[in-house]
């Protein structure tokens, strides 16, 4: 049994990414892996402040949930980044938690799956999301493996991705692979 954490920084609760996320999580869930599902929006995480003070402690001077989010990523098996796009890249919840995961960086060892909905319709243009998300977990989390990307197009409203039926069966069956 592995420990699959998914962070979702969907603003929206049931947003298109968080609804793929949760695809993913019930997909590994029928194969016996115990899941927990972020919402980043539904926590206060402050801005990093570029102190590195963490990187002597172990932990962000900032008592804001964090440190203990810092801990689940630390003994996750698997990792798993959802995020909306809004303007070419992940959304700003994801980027902060990206951005304080400093003191617990190089003692990441989880395999990674990316997952993004965006409105606009041609797929390839998500690809800057995965890349950017990738200057994390290619370039920082150097013992991990990235594992797979789902990346869905033409999704508006809340809950398109639903009508997304190959999508959905998609993170189903990379959840159930983990």
């Amino acid at each position: 049994m592995k420990k699959v954490l998914i962070i979702s920084s969907s603003p929206r609760k049931e947003g298109n990414s968080e609804l793929l996320a949760r695809e993913f999580a019930r997909g590994a869930e029928s194969a016996g892996n115990q899941t927990e599902i972020v919402r980043l929006n539904e926590m206060r995480l402050g801005y990093c402040q570029g102190c590195y003070a963490c990187t002597k402690t172990g932990k962000c001077f900032q008592n804001d949930g964090m440190n203990e989010l810092a801990e689940k990523v630390r003994q996750a098996d698997v990792l798993v980044l959802a995020t909306p796009v809004y303007f070419y890249t992940m959304s700003g919840q994801m980027k902060v938690f990206i951005d304080r995961l400093v003191p617990v960086y190089t003692e990441v060892r989880a395999d990674i799956y990316f997952l993004a909905t965006a409105w606009d319709p041609n797929v390839e243009n998500l690809e800057l999301t995965a890349e950017s998300l990738r200057g994390c977990t290619r370039d920082c989390f150097e013992e991990c493996e990235e594992k797979g990307v789902l990346l869905v197009g033409d999704v508006q409203d809340k809950g398109d991705v639903l009508k997304k039926t190959e999508a959905m069966k998609q993170a189903f069956e990379m959840g159930k692979g983990v």
